[in-house]
């Protein structure tokens, strides 16, 4: 199955570090690339709207300089997350600044523009699609998507409900290009489990909240390390749309976690906005169920090679290679 040309020999292990809505930003996207494995960061991260072009110039500008002081090294290309729904009034302007910097990847979420493909496409990025069902998986590729992202059963923050092995089994039927996974990857064995599946790459989220670059609490770190899928909770409550949450930052907010109510999910900004006081992200802390693999808090680099050691031992052990 095909890799696009821009990730051909510049990565540690097939992996996309997925986009952490506050958590991410400059430092941890250089980190991850420069550990092989591609960083992305949402568009709206940057606040205000200027920063972004701030953001993506350090971004730019630290890469090319780490990869022309160590050219043996493998430095992966990065991505920016869009939401492309109507909510987010800042996509006009954050689409530009992707185009002047010639992102390499954009990652579009919340719907499918022809026109954001489009601007992408005039200079040569490519757009990977996340999708939680086939039919969305068929909308964005015919709308000028060129790859896609399955968000299975057990993603961090706004997951689907369908079992990897249904979801990759059903747009492999019609589509053979490029196509990633996500939904409790934490292991170098799952990783390789995603490609056996029939996904070119892996898309991991969770683990890279409990490293030093991330933008989070340390006390949002740590439950990273602490707790275990069982910890986790389903609800749309939050932001409108369902997703995986870590049950004690439920509990800390004065909830139960176990008696949610449902949302009314036409009241949601769903760019930013929450239907509770407690903030989602911020107070409510999106997780997916493969934590239990996570034990400490590292730098970045230290988990993508544990990561890309159980990566070939698994290799080893399942191909004989």
């Amino acid at each position: 199955m095909p890799i696009p040309e821009i990730l051909k020999d510049q990565l540690s292990i097939p992996a996309v570090a997925a986009p952490l809505f506050i958590i991410s930003n400059p430092n941890l996207v250089m980190a991850q690339c420069k550990a092989g494995v591609v960083g992305s960061f949402p568009a709206l991260n940057a606040r205000p709207a200027e920063q972004l072009d701030e953001w993506l110039a350090e971004i730019t500008e630290g890469l090319a300089d780490y990869k022309s002081k160590n050219p043996d090294k493998k430095v992966a290309p990065f991505a920016v997350n869009q939401i492309v729904h109507t909510s987010n009034n800042r996509l006009e302007h954050d689409l530009k600044m992707c185009v002047k910097y010639k992102v390499p990847i954009v990652i579009t979420s919340l719907g499918a523009v022809p026109e954001v493909n489009d601007a992408v496409h005039s200079y040569g990025g490519i757009v990977l699609h996340d999708i939680i069902n086939n039919r969305h998986a068929n909308s964005a590729i015919r709308k000028g998507a060129d790859g896609l992202i399955a968000v299975a059963a057990g993603a961090g923050g706004h997951a689907g409900t369908l079992s990897p092995f249904a979801l990759i089994q059903e747009i492999r039927e019609w589509f053979d290009g490029p196509l990633l996974l996500s939904g409790s990857i934490a292991t170098g064995g799952a990783i390789l489990a995603a490609q056996a599946m029939g996904a070119d790459m892996a898309y991991i989220g969770s683990p890279f909240i409990a490293t030093d670059e991330a933008r989070a609490s340390d006390e949002y770190k740590q439950a990273i390390a602490d707790y275990s899928a069982k910890d986790i909770v389903y609800t749309n409550l939050f932001t409108g749309i369902h997703g995986n949450y870590l049950k004690p930052s439920i509990e800390k907010a004065g909830m139960d976690p176990d008696n949610l109510p449902e949302s009314d999910p036409s009241a949601m900004n769903f760019a930013s906005g929450s239907n509770t006081d407690a903030k989602a992200w911020k107070d409510i802390w999106g997780c997916g169920q493969g934590i239990g693999a996570v034990k400490s808090v590292v730098p970045t680099r230290e988990l993508v090679e544990r990561l890309t050691d159980e990566y070939e031992e698994a290799r080893f052990r399942v191909l004989g290679a």
